[in-house]
Formats: C-alpha cells, sequence, structure tokens
C-alpha cells in the first residue's frame, strides 16, 4: 500500500473536452473562457484521441498563409497532439510528480481501464503536496527547546530575514 495518495483524490473530473471535428477558433474561444491551457480530445466513442494545448492553438499562427496571419481554417484535429501522455487511475501522486519533471507536461489525463475519468495537472500535484503533513518520529536533542533555523546564506526573498 502507498503512503502517497492516489491521483484519483486530487483530479479534475468536470473535464472540457473537444472533439476532433470542433473548429480550432472555437476551441481556442473556449480555452481563453475558460482560463486553461489545455483539454482532451475525444472521438464520438468517447476514446482519447489526442489533447489540445496552448501550443498545439499557437500554431494556427505559424502555419498562417505566408505567416502574414493566424489560419482562418481548420479543426482541432488538424493541431492536436495525437501523442498522448497519460496515467492510470491506481498510480499516486508520486508516480504523477515524476512524470511531470521528468516529460515536462502540464497535465496528464487519467484513464482507468482505458476510460478517460478526469485529469490531473501539476497544480493538483501541489495542492496534494500542501495537504500532506509530514511526521517527525525523533526530534534530535540538539533541537529540543529552540526551533531549528536556517542559515543567513541559505535565506531566499520567501523566508524571514531576521
Amino acid at each position: 500500500m502507498s503512503t502517497y495518495p492516489s491521483v484519483t483524490k486530487y483530479m479534475a473530473t468536470r473535464l472540457i473536452t473537444f472533439t476532433p471535428e470542433t473548429d480550432i477558433r472555437e476551441a481556442m474561444d473556449v480555452l481563453i473562457k475558460k482560463k486553461i491551457t489545455g483539454a482532451p480530445v475525444l472521438d464520438a466513442n468517447k476514446q482519447l484521441v489526442g489533447m489540445l494545448s496552448e501550443v498545439d492553438c499557437l500554431k494556427t499562427l505559424l502555419e498562417g498563409p505566408y505567416n502574414k496571419e493566424p489560419s482562418q481554417k481548420g479543426t482541432v484535429q488538424d493541431f492536436m497532439s495525437k501523442s498522448v501522455k497519460t496515467i492510470n487511475a491506481s498510480k499516486n501522486i508520486l508516480d504523477a510528480a515524476y512524470e511531470f519533471v521528468h516529460a515536462g507536461y502540464k497535465r496528464l489525463p487519467v484513464l482507468d481501464n482505458g476510460k478517460l475519468i478526469g485529469q490531473i495537472s501539476r497544480s493538483d500535484i501541489l495542492r496534494a503536496i500542501q495537504s500532506i503533513k509530514p511526521t517527525i518520529k525523533h526530534v534530535p536533542d540538539s533541537w529540543k527547546n529552540r526551533p531549528p533555523t536556517m542559515a543567513n546564506h541559505k535565506k531566499s526573498r520567501h523566508t524571514a530575514n531576521s
């Protein structure tokens, strides 16, 4: 049994999704309006077939005619990432953190038996980390009656300088 919580405890379950046929401009409007950086793309059978991210949407500008204006036409399918990294619902937040650090993704679709059940993001993992309370099994004698202090050279703008 893992000491870390499952990704299912912190994942988002009410997802905004697109179909491959969704107009790319319509999809960009949704991303902007909902203030999200990407969304899963599902086919007619609700199977995950891709992810549409902000970076994918930027391709509309790069692929515009003569690079003078953004492409006026296209569907999500034309711009989405088809190779999608996912994480299984049986994994924990440590597994997800490893994927985020080593693969560079901002979000991972969570699958259970091949079916999309949610999405976990880097900020979801940060929220999980904040909820984990460390347990100290032994306090060194040198710490008794005084709190440990940080050396001045290790202080940052985020720590008190007193």
